[in-house]
């Protein structure tokens, strides 16, 4: 066991006792099985999708929180774009499981949860193909194909993405794309160093028009226009810091969200 310190905290690190698939489809099969018994988690896999002759699903979990109704905001959290890092793909099924047993700090929203995008890659061994800088509208592969349909039927508000960072990046990036209505709104900041103490962060905001790649590449089809929230954590992290990192941000920022539904209730 060994520690790392931030901001004056330390949180514990314990080695890993699993190889990274071994230790996901453990992770997955767990919270299936919890899912069938739990009162807000549903385990509601998207497809399936062809690859040659055999056939696979894009995993996905679904979370009404307490009092969740049609008219509650939708968001969609995505990881695991590359089978060959399947951190990210962990961590967010740690933030499920998480929801499943606290499911007041989702109070009123509804959640989609997709840990494992590259599903091809995963379940039936298709070779790498960029998934993360796919356009949603004019994609061939079959996972995105899913995802962009799901979009369109669920009208989600917002995407999150969980991502490694680049070699050689030391400290959690949080990049925003938001709609024109929240930028010119600066009190429903999405996010901000609040939410994200005791680790280190780096704030950007995207402003790139058009989006040329994931689910804002299709946004003016969408029946809201969302905005995009993308976590990356550096890629040297041990795996515990990196899944404790990515469930308590996005926890802080899945409260700080329910008062944007508050809020918007008396627009």
């Amino acid at each position: 066991m060994s520690s790392i310190p931030f901001a004056g905290k330390t949180l514990s690190v314990s080695a890993a006792t699993l190889p990274p698939a071994d230790a996901f489809r453990a992770q997955l099969s767990a919270l299936y099985a919890l899912s069938q018994k739990n009162h807000y988690i549903f385990g509601s896999p998207l497809g399936p999708f062809f690859h040659q002759t055999r056939h696979a699903y894009v995993p996905r979990f679904v979370f009404f929180g307490p009092h969740a109704s049609d008219d509650s905001w939708r968001l969609a959290f995505l990881a695991g774009y590359d089978r060959r890092d399947l951190r990210a793909s962990r961590a967010m099924l740690h933030l499920v499981e998480r929801l499943a047993n606290h499911a007041e700090q989702g109070h009123g929203l509804n959640l989609s949860f997709f840990p494992l995008v590259d599903a091809g890659g995963f379940f039936l061994d298709v070779p790498p193909r960029a998934l993360a800088e796919q356009h949603w509208g004019r994609t061939r592969q079959p996972e995105i194909d899913l995802l962009e349909k799901d979009a369109r039927l669920r009208g989600y508000h917002g995407f999150i993405r969980i991502e490694s960072a680049a070699p050689g990046d030391d400290i959690i990036t949080i990049r925003v794309r938001q709609p024109r209505t929240l930028l010119a709104t600066p009190d429903l900041e999405l996010i901000s160093s609040e939410e994200t103490t005791p680790f280190p962060v780096r704030f950007e905001c995207d402003s790139s028009e058009p989006a040329t790649a994931g689910p804002l590449s299709v946004a003016d089809d969408l029946p809201h226009v969302p905005f995009e929230l993308v976590l990356q954590v550096p890629a040297s992290w041990p795996d515990d810091i990196y899944h404790e990192a990515v469930s308590y941000i996005l926890t802080r920022f899945i409260l700080r969200y329910r008062a944007f539904q508050a809020y918007g209730q008396h627009l």
